[in-house]
């Protein structure tokens, strides 16, 4: 389960339509209706909010607007809550820079072009974040690059 901090936009296709499946599981977890994935680490920062279902929706609404914006069809009657738009969650600007490597690395073997892009851009984050100095989240399970 990868739920990025980084801004939808920046995701191809491939992993924009993952992150709102994934995220969808995420909220599904939240709500305690299902069995599998609940100690998932990419959850920590979700469970830390005061409400995590609203967070997830949150997060899930974000990854909606990108997908209207590129003319998909993501069906936001999936998302149990409407958007806190006022909310938002810290993220590290060290977990901001592992996610953008390990991104580049997805890019780059799935949408060369694409990834090309990416190169002469800077990381942005979802709208729910906000980035403080830090490294690497406690929860990420790093990954070494292949």
């Amino acid at each position: 389960m990868r739920i990025w901090s980084l801004h939808p936009e920046q995701l191809d296709a491939k992993g924009l339509v993952a992150c709102w499946r994934e995220t969808l599981l995420a909220q599904k977890v939240l709500r305690g209706l299902t069995e599998g994935y609940r100690n998932h680490p990419q959850l920590v920062r979700f469970r830390a909010t005061d409400d995590p279902v609203v967070a997830v929706a949150t997060y899930l609404h974000g990854i909606a607007d990108e997908a209207d914006a590129r003319g998909y069809h993501f069906d936001r009657t999936r998302v149990v809550s409407e958007a806190d738009r006022a909310l938002r969650m810290p993220v590290t600007d060290g977990q901001v820079a592992y996610e953008w490597q390990h991104l580049l690395a997805k890019v780059a073997l799935r949408e060369p072009t694409r990834h090309q892009a990416l190169l002469v851009t800077e990381p942005r984050v979802h709208p729910l974040f906000v980035v403080r100095p830090g490294p690497i989240e406690p929860w990420e399970v790093v990954t070494r690059a292949r």
